[in-house]
C-alpha cells in the first residue's frame, strides 16, 4: 500500500510540492537509467554486437531431423538458439542418446521449470492428442509452439515463404509473426525510441509538472500509481500511470466501472483524454513496452483468463502498448464480460500476426483523434 500523506495550515502547500518533486525526481531517475540504456544499446549496434538474447529449446520426439536440429543449435550459438535436451518415449542412440532428459509427459514440467522458450514437436501424426494438448499447453504459458513437418503430420503447414529453416531442415509455425524477423524488431524499437524521446523531451517538460500538480492539489496520495503487469515473454515489470482514483484497496482486484466513484473529477478528466497513460512513454523508453501493442493488464486479469479464454498468453508473444488495435477499435477500458475480454484478445492476436511499421502508425494516429472525440468506454 502506498503511503498516504496528509497535510493542513500554511504548510500544505509547501508540502504537497515537495512531495511532487520526490516523485518527479524518482521517475526522472528512471529516465536516466533509460537513456544509458539506450545508450549502451546503441553501443552495441555500432560495435556490431548481437542484440537478440538466446532461445531455449526442446524438442519432443526422435527423428533424423531432430538429430539435424541439434546439430545446428550446437555449432551455430551466435545464431541465438540453446538446445537444452530433447524427450523421448524410447532411448535413444547417436549424438542424442545423452541429451534424453526424460519421457513425452516430463516435458511440461521441465518447460515451465527452466523457462524454455520454444518447443520443437517432431512426434508422429499418429499421436494427435498429444500434440493437440502440448499445443494449448504451449499457448497458455506462452512458449513458441514448432512442427518439424513428416509426411504424416495432421497441423497444417505455413507457406514455404513463412517456414523456419535450422540448416536443411524446415519448421512451420502455428501462425505468421512478422516480429520474429530481426529487421522488423529493430524497425519497431528505433521507432519507439525516438518517439517517446520526442515527447519526453517536448511535451514532458512541461505538461508533466502541470499533471502532477493537479493531481496533488485535488486529492491525498501519491501522484503515480505504480502497478506490476506482464511484458513480452511473461516479464515482469512496473507499469507508470497518473493516478486518476481516491486512495483505496481494490486497485488491484477491481477495474474502473462507469461512474466510479473512486476516480476523481482530474481523474476522471485523464482518463477520457488518455492523458493518465502518459508515464508509460518512460516503460517505453526503458523497452519494457512498445508505443502501439496489446495493452498489459493487470496481473489478477491474467491469471483469471489464461486458462479460459483460447490464445490468451499469446498476446505477450510481443512487448505490451500504451495503445493497441483492441483499443482503437471500441474494446479499451472495463472487459465487463468474457466475451468482451475474447473479443480483446482476438484483436490483439491479429495485431500480432498482422504487425506492419503503417499499422502502427494507424493505431497511433487513431489513438490522437479519438482524444478529441466522444468514447463511451473512455471511464
Amino acid at each position: 500500500m502506498e503511503r498516504i500523506i496528509t497535510t493542513n495550515g500554511g504548510a500544505d502547500g509547501g508540502r504537497r510540492g515537495s512531495d511532487v518533486g520526490q516523485e518527479l525526481s524518482t521517475l526522472l531517475r528512471s529516465s536516466r537509467m533509460s537513456l544509458q540504456n539506450v545508450q549502451s544499446g546503441l553501443t552495441k549496434v555500432l560495435g556490431l554486437e548481437p542484440l537478440t538474447s538466446v532461445k531455449d529449446l526442446v524438442i519432443v520426439g526422435y527423428s533424423t531431423a531432430a538429430e539435424e536440429i541439434f546439430h545446428y543449435c550446437d555449432d551455430q550459438t551466435v545464431r541465438g538458439y540453446r538446445f537444452c535436451g530433447i524427450f523421448s518415449d524410447e532411448p535413444i542412440k547417436g549424438a542424442l542418446a545423452n541429451r534424453r532428459v526424460g519421457e513425452v509427459e516430463a516435458v511440461k514440467a521441465f518447460a515451465v521449470m527452466n523457462r524454455i522458450d520454444i518447443i520443437y514437436c517432431a512426434l508422429p501424426g499418429s499421436r494427435r492428442q498429444e500434440i493437440t494438448d502440448l499445443m494449448e499447453f504451449c499457448e497458455r504459458n506462452t512458449i513458441r509452439f514448432r512442427v518439424i513437418p513428416s509426411a504424416e503430420s495432421f497441423i497444417p503447414v505455413v507457406k514455404t515463404s513463412d517456414l523456419e529453416f535450422h540448416g536443411s531442415v524446415p519448421v512451420s509455425k502455428l501462425r505468421k509473426e512478422p516480429l520474429d524477423r530481426l529487421g522488423n524488431r529493430w524497425l519497431k524499437r528505433a521507432f519507439d525510441i525516438v518517439f517517446s524521446t520526442g515527447v519526453i523531451l517536448f511535451v514532458f517538460t512541461w505538461l508533466f509538472p502541470l499533471l502532477a500538480l493537479l493531481v496533488k492539489l485535488t486529492s491525498r496520495g501519491p501522484v503515480f500509481f505504480k502497478q506490476m503487469r506482464l511484458g513480452r515473454d511473461n516479464k515482469q515489470f512496473v507499469c507508470w500511470k497518473f493516478r486518476s482514483m481516491r486512495m483505496n484497496g481494490e486497485a488491484d482486484v477491481k477495474q474502473a466501472t462507469k461512474d466510479d466513484p473512486r476516480v476523481t473529477r482530474v481523474g476522471r478528466f485523464l482518463r477520457k483524454s488518455n492523458l493518465d497513460e502518459m508515464p508509460q512513454f518512460l516503460n517505453v523508453l526503458l523497452g519494457h513496452m512498445s508505443v502501439a501493442g496489446p495493452r498489459p493488464h493487470p496481473l489478477r486479469l491474467n491469471d483469471q483468463y489464461r486458462d479460459i479464454i483460447d490464445k490468451y498468453m499469446v498476446r505477450h508473444f510481443v512487448r505490451p502498448g500504451i495503445t493497441g488495435w483492441a483499443q482503437v477499435n471500441g474494446l479499451r477500458g472495463e472487459t465487463r464480460t468474457p466475451e468482451l475480454m475474447e473479443r480483446r484478445v482476438e484483436l490483439d492476436v491479429w495485431y500480432l500476426e498482422n504487425w506492419s511499421f503503417w499499422l502502427d502508425l494507424r493505431i497511433i494516429v487513431k489513438t490522437v483523434t479519438n482524444m478529441f472525440g466522444r468514447d463511451e468506454n473512455a471511464y
